[in-house]
């Protein structure tokens, strides 16, 4: 799949920031430049959402790749996981969010938080009132409200690019452990 707009010619100075940042310029922001009032306001969230402090880096995180999983943005568990080395996550764990459900290395509050973002992900939701006060219990009212934005923002980011066509830019090349692959699901 290719982009499904072209990309949008940046200017030098903001081009000089995201290589400096990123090695190469995010094709979300290539994408969505074309309306730049809208790419600068999706800019402005997602370093709102990266600056909350209350939850655990890790399960955003985790919760953050479920979503893109779920939706099938390679792009943004590709950046997610190369943001994971960075931040010092475990990225033995964030390697194996795709397939969180077969895999043994999760503990069972962050398997209940990729189960909520996947739930929160669902048309229509299927979050349940037990799953909820699961959470709530073990990360408080404030956590779960931060993990339940991070959540839906994931979901604008995710379906954003999938829906324009972007696609995985690389940057988890730099890992050292593999990201895992989404277990194929049964034809029905």
């Amino acid at each position: 799949m290719t982009l499904r707009v072209p990309k949008a010619e940046l200017g030098p100075e903001i081009t000089e920031v995201l290589i400096e940042q990123f090695g190469t310029v995010p094709e979300p922001l290539q994408a969505t430049w074309h309306n730049p009032k809208v790419a600068e306001a999706g800019q402005e969230m997602g370093a709102r959402v990266n600056a909350w402090d209350v939850a655990d880096e890790n399960l955003k995180s985790f919760a953050h790749m479920a979503v893109a999983a779920l939706v099938g943005c390679s792009w943004c568990l590709d950046v997610n996981y190369f943001q994971a080395q960075n931040k010092k996550l475990d990225l033995t764990k964030a390697s194996q969010v795709p397939r969180w459900r077969e895999s043994d290395v999760f503990t069972p509050l962050e398997r209940d938080v990729m189960e909520y973002a996947e739930a929160m992900s669902a048309t229509p939701p299927t979050v349940t009132d037990e799953l909820s006060a699961r959470l709530l219990d073990r990360l408080g009212a404030a956590a779960l409200i931060e993990i339940t934005a991070s959540i839906a923002f994931a979901n604008f980011a995710t379906r954003n690019n999938t829906a324009l066509g972007v696609r995985s830019q690389g940057f988890s090349d730099a890992c050292e452990i593999p990201l895992a692959a989404r277990p194929q699901q049964p034809a029905s």
